[in-house]
């Protein structure tokens, strides 16, 4: 177990440095001491060891933000671990994606396959959450036949869109569509990367 082989004799608090699972965006650095790291392991929701409060604090206890577990590994040192999660919301108390936010400037803008896939992150957090205030866990609750209906029904909207709107009327209903269909792929226990695969072997 990796609570056995961290060095916690050099150092009670040991590094964490989150990465998003599927964008690899640096999000935010902790600090974990064993009970942290446990906590973590067990409930899957990413857990610290707050210095100024002096107790174990998981990540969105109030604010909902969480960060679910995806893998957990640490360096050669065995003295700092690399925590890959997928957030639910913002990172950051300043409501940024990332603590690192103020490099972006200098960082190029997200490719679409990041931005796809913080999307898909983000609805399965939210269908995760269960919660009600939110469109993505209703959606979700109503059942796969109404959401594969309002894949129908963007797909449409789309279709007119194209015929009789404006472009900027058919980039808005195209990304309702996609907004959709990543549902509908969650829904079927479905990735994006898996319809990706698809495409790439048709090109072959």
């Amino acid at each position: 177990m990796i609570t056995d082989e961290l060095d916690f004799e050099k150092s009670p608090l040991i590094p964490a440095i989150v990465q998003d699972a599927e964008t690899r965006q640096v999000l935010m650095l902790g600090f974990m001491n064993r009970e942290a790291v446990e906590k973590t392991l067990s409930s899957s929701l990413v857990t610290f060891f707050s210095r100024s409060r002096q107790r174990l604090w998981t990540k969105g206890e109030t604010s909902g933000n969480t960060l679910r577990l995806v893998d957990m590994v640490m360096d050669c040192d065995q003295d700092t671990l690399l925590v890959m999660a997928n957030p639910a919301g913002p990172t950051c108390h300043r409501n940024t994606v990332s603590c690192f936010d103020q490099l972006d400037a200098s960082q190029p803008e997200p490719t679409s396959s990041q931005v796809l896939a913080q999307l898909e992150s983000t609805i399965r957090s939210r269908i995760e959450a269960g919660d009600d205030n939110s469109y993505v866990a209703s959606l979700f609750k109503k059942g796969l036949p109404r959401i594969a209906q309002k894949v129908g029904e963007e797909g449409v909207e789309v279709a007119l869109a194209a015929t009789t709107g404006s472009a900027q009327e058919t980039v808005s209903e195209s990304a309702d569509l996609l907004f959709h269909l990543l549902v509908l792929l969650n829904a079927r226990g479905l990735t994006l990367d898996q319809v990706t695969r698809e495409l790439r072997r048709r090109q072959k």
